[in-house]
């Protein structure tokens, strides 16, 4: 045993080895490992995930939100000064949108099937758990999968597909102004991220903004044909209507939950205590997701260029301290290797993210800036991509002339 032991090690060793000759250039196109040469060094236990160690994060979750909100609406309406009352209730929004960021990814974590072996019981947890948050979970499921699927694919990716250089076609996202009118005006610049941390998942949901234009199921003319809420939408297959349509029984029950709610306590009482939390939990979703695919050292590829690995590595991992590892359950320090293999749970990432830093070498992206900081600085630079000469098929970000 301890012979075959040290054999397997020595050809594990060796693998890597030349995995990590691979990756030094030859030439200034970077060499790409395949799938499987990346799998092979991470942990085998690394992909199982724990049933119970899940359904314990989201109890954990569930109770810390109910018990926050238990404490607003008991105590917040009692504090007489207008002012600081105003401020208590500042508060709360903020923090229980962090609270429930985290159980909206532990929804996430379902719709990948990192949740549990047990695919039924993955699709009940987050579709409770998404339902409550106004998220419609399979619709958001089969997309979301569809942009894992093609990440930085230029056409068929389903989030953050960027404009080309040169190419200032109106968008729904630009009023369907011309960009380069108002895109080195800070003030036009600060309005548009405002509008985009607070209404571009609604936007995504409704009309698809930001998907590659090849993402589509199938073509349908109309701009109402691309929702997620349509079990008919151009963005799904034909079998999976069933599914959009239990999404939306899902949020009308929350929907009308909040209506009942409205009626004892009053809609202000409730805007209060679930609208405003809802807007930050989908301001961090935005963020997050917007963070990790632009980033001025990341590629985009056109079809011809486009793998699945070149697609996965063109994410980074960002740091927001313990916000980010423990209410975010790390999904913003592992993104690199969730996109590898979403099915690796989240209490297993950082491990996973260890194991193949120096397989990958330079191809593996962190940024160690602050997490919000960033945010200013790539939606003013990151604007419009163009052909990289040195990559074939590989796109990088444009820089201002």
């Amino acid at each position: 045993m301890a012979t075959t032991t040290t054999q397997t090690t020595t050809r594990n060793r060796a693998a890597g080895a030349e995995a990590k000759l691979a990756l030094e250039p030859t030439s200034a196109s970077p060499v790409y490992p395949d799938i499987q040469t990346i799998r092979d060094a991470i942990p085998a236990h690394c992909f199982q995930p724990s049933t119970v160690r899940s359904l314990l994060y989201v109890v954990r979750d569930v109770s810390m939100a109910v018990a926050f909100g238990w404490a607003a609406l008991t105590f917040i309406p009692q504090i007489e000064q207008t002012a600081l009352r105003a401020m208590a209730w500042i508060v709360y929004g903020y923090v229980q949108g962090l609270i429930l960021t985290g159980l909206w990814i532990l929804a996430h974590e379902c719709g990948h099937g990192a949740f549990s072996t047990n695919q039924r019981l993955n699709d009940v947890v987050g579709w409770f758990g998404h339902s409550a948050l106004m998220v419609p979970y399979f619709s958001w499921k089969f997309s979301h999968h569809r942009h894992h699927r093609f990440t930085g694919h230029m056409e068929k990716d389903m989030a953050f597909v960027p404009q080309v250089k040169g190419d200032h076609k109106p968008r729904l996202a630009n009023l369907y102004m011309d960009s380069e009118l108002f895109e080195d005006t800070p003030i036009v610049q600060l309005v548009k991220l405002i509008a985009h941390q607070l209404a571009g998942w609604q936007m995504y949901l409704l009309f698809n903004v930001s998907a590659g234009p090849k993402s589509k199921q199938r073509d349908e003319a109309g701009w109402l044909r691309v929702s997620h809420f349509e079990p008919t939408s151009a963005v799904f297959r034909s079998n999976e209507s069933l599914f959009i349509f239990i999404s939306d029984v899902g949020l009308a029950i929350t929907s009308y939950c909040l209506y009942l709610a409205s009626n004892v306590v009053g809609w202000q009482t409730v805007f209060l205590m679930y609208g405003v939390p809802y807007f930050w939990v989908h301001h961090w979703l935005v963020a997050i997701t917007y963070l990790h695919h632009n980033h001025p050292d990341v590629h985009h590829f056109d079809a011809e260029g486009w793998t699945f690995v070149k697609g996965a590595l063109a994410t980074v991992d960002r740091d927001f301290g313990f916000v980010g590892r423990h209410l975010f359950h790390g999904i913003i320090d592992t993104h690199v290797v969730h996109h590898l293999f979403p099915r690796i749970p989240f209490y297993r990432a950082e491990e996973a993210t260890e194991a193949i830093k120096e397989l990958l070498g330079p191809l593996y992206h962190k940024e160690s800036r602050s997490f919000i900081g960033q945010l200013w600085e790539t939606w003013t630079t990151c604007k419009y991509v163009e052909a990289d000469p040195a990559v074939p098929g590989a796109l990088k970000w444009a820089t201002k002339n």
